[in-house]
């Protein structure tokens, strides 16, 4: 897959924005979206970034009924809470080193909704500041190495 694919990029981050916004886990964001809904998002991301991404994840949020939820990892953390456009860089950086350009949206989901999403949502550790070939190897192997 194209390296700094800038659709995926933006589509990750405003699953992190949406998850920070309701309070819920990036997978539960995900399956309230569904699949046309994320590739409608990864389709047009050039148009929807010229927004505000507080409106665009507004948008989403009510087109979508997105409940709140409890998951509040920004609160969890004990250091400096990475923003969600670095947290966006990590999931679309490994989903690049993972899956061919025709399978990134079951990339996503399938990234998403593995063990590694809890890991890299844990910014009590510093699995997200680990360098992009880690993070692939760690998922490829199925465990942090």
């Amino acid at each position: 897959m194209e390296k700094n694919n800038s659709a995926l990029f933006f589509t990750c981050s405003l699953v992190e924005f949406i998850g920070r916004e309701t309070k819920n886990k990036r997978q539960d964001i995900l399956n309230y979206l569904g699949k046309e809904e994320v590739s409608r998002i990864f389709k047009y991301a050039d148009v929807f970034h010229c927004e505000p991404i507080e409106k665009v994840a507004e948008d989403f949020i009510e087109r979508n009924s997105i409940v709140q939820g409890e998951f509040d990892n920004v609160a969890a953390c004990k250091y400096t809470v990475p923003d969600y456009w670095d947290i966006g860089e990590v999931f679309e950086r490994l989903i690049e080193d993972i899956y061919k350009e025709a399978e990134v949206i079951k990339g996503i989901f399938e990234i998403y909704q593995s063990w590694i999403a809890d890991k890299i949502l844990n910014f009590n550790s510093d699995l997200y500041y680990q360098s992009r070939e880690y993070i692939a190897i760690c998922y490829r192997e199925g465990k942090i190495i």
